[in-house]
């Protein structure tokens, strides 16, 4: 092989100059006068086969050789070989031509199917016609070695080493027709009786249609051994035996003519009437066609199997349909047909064939195109590269969002969901949400909804940073949307979201933006509601129970004693114990570990407080006292002189044994700071404060009166003594009969919760002392607005929601 590349260079060197470098040699071949390579063209490097002929080595076959190259470069038809370039000097003649594939490996292989078969046969008959007809033209060697497969898979004819124009009386066909190699197995009888000069006497016709006979018999069966088979019936397809037979008649003025037995191949339901060769006719002469006849034609073409050569739809029907869709009116139809055949092509034939006619038609301001082409985009997606999208169909595609027509910003919406494997994070996180922003508050009800949908399925290709907050905002107004489907949608998606937000997010802003669907006059989205809420309750209850008891650092005694803590329920309590009844006992029982006198700064007098500074409890006095005193002090009704602290500020402090209940003896002058203002009057109060002449001893769980500690004052007034008591229960009995007699009867009165009544209207009673007046003023207390926000706005992204 390499010896003959290198005398194939070496007579390129020494000849005219011929721009194709030779290739392979193709083996298998049936005996001929040239050798035929595959090559490429040095320019491009495009594709294509060389014939090559060795004058000095076969130099009797030199005027069959000629021949050819002169009726190749003349003869002008379809069905003929294609001829690029020849040369041709005193030791070689080199003729390029199309890519080639000798048709005897496929039939060899038999990997033709019927429909293929009389699709090439169909071709070759044409062109024997015109030879025969036309060029009143005899081709003389018509057989399965004279014919090839182009690129696209069409049958080509070639071997015209005799074809002879019948007014030639010098034609080359007589003289030197018996010296075409294997001419012997393929002669008609008439020649083979008398020679070639026979032809004259016989319609000039005869001896290729008795030829065109033989090569259907090959290529239905595989080979053809002698003329003991010509006219053998085995496997030609039984539409077409009867016109088979005539063309191998015995007696050349009974044979049919290839240009009659064409013409019966193409009536109604013969064998030439199937859609493969209507698809041959019909694609090029697509341009000129009408509407309703390309309508006719793209309907045909669309139901073709898979079984019709690959390459000819690659070839010839895919540039012909993608020139019929951007230029001559092909529309929708022509270009599902182009996805189609384009699912066979290879990523590269994909790039270079299709990809440009894409990103042109999505500039073409047609709607049905723009329309087709977003319908097509899932078979697309994955032969765009990341660049193309970004750069060239994107920007195109973003136009869409904002048509008048519905239709088209719906197309474009879910067109999303393809595309987003494609998008940079930069256009996703900034054009693309913007574009959203505003299909959320779309006219359409339908297009709202598919944006919430929308927006649910890409939350994992969302930016982390801003991920919670988007989805927040836009489900957000989607729960409140008035069309029934938006708001179920957005149920939905909350739903397959919560991984998404934080457990902040889940307890404060989630939760509270769905419950109010639980009421909703919709079934459909009462039962998605709480569906979804159960979703995000398991999330929250488990959050929770992740955390620690409490977030306070570890409690510490100041006066020597145990600090109270929250009580915890025991196995033995009742489940259907009130509120009040499980706190007071357990406030009880927690004050066997306290001991000595303590008074609440609201209800001590200038005497007590001076009392108090002059002698503190010390650890050692406050063990030998009785709880009585401390459980008295706490039912016993505060003066109207002082607000009780307000809730919120227990609370925080911890409720039952929040932050410091005893008083803490260096910073007496700062407790005041601690907690809030407790002298506006106007502070969120759990219980508020009685007159102590009028009213009973009120018992207490745990009012602010009795948490706060003293304040210091300069009066001279002596505390009042606290009697201990026989140590039985509170008189809790007594008390609630005693708020029984009171005029306003019920529940209302000072000494009840603010928001179960409302105060007493009777003036409040004057200090008894200065200790008011002389307390250290402190800021108004701060109001948390505690309402969950669902829209935030951030960098603009708000106000499009």
């Amino acid at each position: 092989m390499d010896f003959l590349k290198s005398a194939v260079a070496s007579a390129i060197a020494k000849g005219p100059p011929f721009p194709y470098t030779f290739g392979d040699k193709v083996e298998g071949l049936d005996p001929s006068i040239w050798t035929l390579y595959n090559g490429t063209k040095r320019d491009d490097g495009s594709n294509c086969s060389i014939f090559s002929f060795d004058i000095t080595a076969n130099r009797s076959a030199f005027p069959l050789a000629r021949n050819a190259l002169k009726k190749l470069r003349t003869m002008r038809h379809p069905g003929v070989v294609k001829v690029l370039d020849a040369v041709e000097s005193d030791t070689y003649i080199y003729i390029a031509t199309e890519r080639l594939v000798p048709l005897r490996w496929h039939v060899k292989r038999k990997s033709l199917s019927p429909e293929t078969i009389k699709w090439g046969l169909y071709s070759i008959a044409r062109t024997i016609k015109f030879i025969n007809d036309d060029a009143t033209s005899i081709h003389g060697s018509l057989k399965v070695a004279s014919v090839f497969t182009s690129e696209s898979g069409e049958w080509k004819l070639g071997g015209f080493e005799v074809l002879s124009n019948v007014k030639d009386d010098e034609a080359v066909v007589y003289t030197y027709g018996s010296l075409v190699p294997d001419s012997g197995r393929y002669t008609p009888p008439e020649l083979a009786r008398s020679g070639w000069d026979a032809i004259k006497r016989s319609p000039h016709s005869a001896v290729d249609s008795y030829d065109f006979g033989l090569l259907i018999f090959e290529v239905f069966n595989g080979s053809f051994s002698g003329p003991d088979q010509a006219g053998q019936t085995k496997n030609i397809p039984p539409s077409m035996q009867s016109s088979y037979k005539r063309l191998t008649n015995p007696n050349p003025k009974s044979r049919l003519s290839v240009g009659h037995f064409l013409e019966q191949g193409q009536r109604g339901g013969s064998f030439f009437d199937n859609p493969l060769i209507k698809l041959t006719d019909g694609v090029e002469n697509l341009g000129v066609k009408s509407e309703s006849e390309r309508e006719e034609f793209l309907d045909d073409l669309g139901q073709l199997s898979d079984d019709f050569p690959e390459d000819f739809f690659k070839m010839k029907v895919l540039p012909e349909l993608l020139k019929s869709v951007e230029f001559g009116g092909g529309g929708p139809k022509a270009f599902a047909v182009i996805m189609k055949i384009s699912t066979k092509l290879s990523n590269d034939d994909f790039e270079a064939k299709v990809t440009p006619v894409i990103v042109r038609l999505f500039g073409n301001p047609d709607r049905a195109i723009r329309v087709c082409l977003l319908d097509n985009l899932p078979l697309m997606i994955d032969r765009l590269s990341q660049k193309v999208v970004n750069d060239k169909i994107f920007p195109q595609i973003v136009s869409g969002f904002t048509d008048v027509a519905p239709v088209v910003r719906e197309q474009t919406l879910k067109s999303v969901l393809t595309l987003i494997t494609k998008l940079s994070d930069r256009i996703i996180n900034g054009e693309l949400l913007r574009y959203l922003a505003k299909t959320a508050n779309d006219e359409q009800p339908g297009i709202r909804t598919n944006t919430t949908i929308c927006l649910g399925k890409i939350a994992k290709n969302l930016g982390a940073s801003s991920r919670a907050k988007v989805l927040l905002a836009a489900f957000g107004r989607s729960l409140r949307d008035p069309f029934v489907h938006a708001r179920n949608a957005s149920l939905m998606a909350l739903a397959v979201t919560g991984d998404y937000f934080s457990d902040e997010d889940c307890a404060a802003r989630v939760l509270p933006a769905i419950c109010p669907l639980l009421i909703d006059k919709e079934k459909l989205i009462r039962d998605q509601a709480i569906k979804t809420i159960e979703i995000y309750m398991q999330k929250v209850k488990k959050s929770a129970a992740a955390m620690p008891d409490s977030a306070l650092p570890p409690e510490t005694s100041i006066t020597g004693g145990p600090r109270m803590s929250m009580p915890q329920p025991t196995e033995s309590s009742s489940a259907s114990a009130g509120w009040a009844g499980w706190a007071i006992s357990s406030f009880t029982n927690k004050l066997s570990a306290a001991a000595g006198e303590i008074q609440s700064s609201s209800s001590t007098t200038n005497g007590q407080v001076a009392a108090l500074n002059s002698k503190r409890p010390t650890p050692a006095s406050t063990t030998s006292q009785s709880a009585s005193a401390l459980h008295r002090q706490a039912l016993k009704s505060p003066p109207p002189t002082t607000a009780s602290a307000p809730l919120s500020r227990t609370s925080s402090s911890g409720g039952f044994g929040g932050e410091s209940f005893f008083q803490d003896p260096d910073s007496i002058d700062d407790d005041g700071d601690a907690w809030g203002d407790m002298d506006d009057g106007t502070g969120d109060d759990f219980f508020d404060a009685v007159d102590e002449s009028t009213a009973s001893p009120q018992p207490t769980s745990m009012s602010s009166s009795t948490t706060l500690p003293a304040k210091k004052t300069s009066s001279s007034a002596t505390a009042s003594a606290v009697p201990f008591d026989d140590g039985s229960e509170p008189d809790f009995a007594g008390w609630l009969a005693a708020q029984a007699q009171k005029k306003s009867g019920g529940l209302a009165g000072k000494g009840l919760p603010k928001g179960l009544a409302k105060p007493a209207a009777a003036p409040a009673k004057k200090p008894a002392s200065s200790t008011v007046s002389k307390l250290k003023p402190l800021p108004a207390k701060k109001k948390i607005d505690l309402k969950p926000k669902l829209a935030e706005d951030d960098e603009g992204w708000g106000d499009g929601w």
